[in-house]
């Protein structure tokens, strides 16, 4: 288990305890054995005392496991440090703020082993406990991500996530800087489940989120999720230049046939259209260019071997641990 831990000063204490209560040997709803090896948590540098909380509760716990970010980076890169540190068949990542419920994993895992998902996702059943315009900017930014971006990617996503352990530990390997974790996951996992799951109120504390972080955040979404946004301007490029090419000879064939205008309009109007559609469609064969770059600056690997699926983690039956 791995959680990013910004605030989690007055939160960590209690979810340790319910963790705690999940000790040993689990069985999930469908007769899935499983348990917990570790709870990585991941110190971001946040701005209460969170760092002395992951100190005692590494004492107290025997499967609490710190890792110390040697700044502040953000959830996600927090997030992929968990990963990348992890042993597990699985990886499950949760937030810090008790929202999202432990006793949830066992459902996880058997819509994991019913579909043959290398990555499950929560699929709240109640509205995530922000504020209204929180929620509303976030359902907009991901049905925006999801319907002009995502291009094939994952298209619904959440914190609370259950993934194969090989392939998060590979993503978090080779995921660029500023790589969205949702977008660099979409990348190689190739079946991706989700599972009803209620949201319960966050800790007595303020969100570390403000605008400015949530227009980051969504802002990286858009520059990580790949060429789709360059390919739009490559497109609007090509079109913009046939339009241009094909509307200068309208005037001109017009102009021949006798149709009357200004003196100078005719010729000025063919040198602005054929002068902008080829700008329009250079900046779109440069994008394209461009698209390459940024695919590799990003990290996205053209492949990625992983083990047997039926001799691993998900190739066990019931009765198996």
């Amino acid at each position: 288990m791995v959680t990013p831990v910004y605030q989690g000063e007055r939160t960590l204490p209690a979810l340790a305890a319910e963790l705690d209560a999940l000790m040993g040997v689990q069985l999930t709803p469908e007769g899935h054995r499983w348990e917990i090896g570790e709870w990585l948590l991941v110190h971001d540098n946040g701005p209460d005392r969170s760092a002395d909380t992951i100190a005692e509760l590494a004492q107290a716990h025997a499967f609490v496991r710190p890792i110390w970010l040697s700044r502040n980076y953000g959830q996600h890169p927090a997030t992929l440090a968990g990963m990348a540190s992890s042993n597990g068949d699985w990886i499950v990542t949760l937030d810090e703020d008790g929202q999202h419920d432990p006793a949830h994993i066992g459902l996880f895992l058997d819509v994991a082993l019913r579909d043959n998902a290398q990555l499950v996702y929560a699929e709240p059943t109640n509205e995530a406990p922000h504020g209204l315009v929180r929620n509303v900017l976030s359902k907009s930014a991901k049905w925006m991500f999801a319907t002009f971006l995502a291009g094939g990617a994952v298209q619904t996503f959440q914190s609370y996530r259950l993934v194969l352990g090989e392939l998060g530990r590979s993503v978090a390997a080779y995921a660029g800087a500023g790589v969205y974790l949702d977008v660099a996951l979409g990348w190689v996992v190739g079946r991706i489940s989700h599972v009803d799951v209620a949201l319960r109120d966050e800790g007595d504390r303020a969100s570390g989120y403000n605008l400015r972080r949530l227009l980051s955040h969504f802002w990286r979404l858009v520059l990580s999720s790949g060429t789709r946004g360059l390919r739009i301007v490559s497109a609007l490029g090509a079109v913009f230049g046939v339009a241009g090419v094909a509307f200068a000879a309208y005037i001109v064939i017009s102009n021949v046939l006798g149709s009357r205008t200004p003196e100078g309009w005719t010729s000025n109007m063919v040198v602005i259209l054929l002068s902008t559609g080829a700008i329009l469609f250079s900046l779109g064969v440069i994008a394209e260019y461009i698209g390459v770059a940024v695919g590799m600056a990003m990290g996205k690997p053209p492949y990625l071997i992983i083990s047997d699926p039926g001799q691993g983690p998900l190739g066990r039956r019931p009765g198996h641990r």
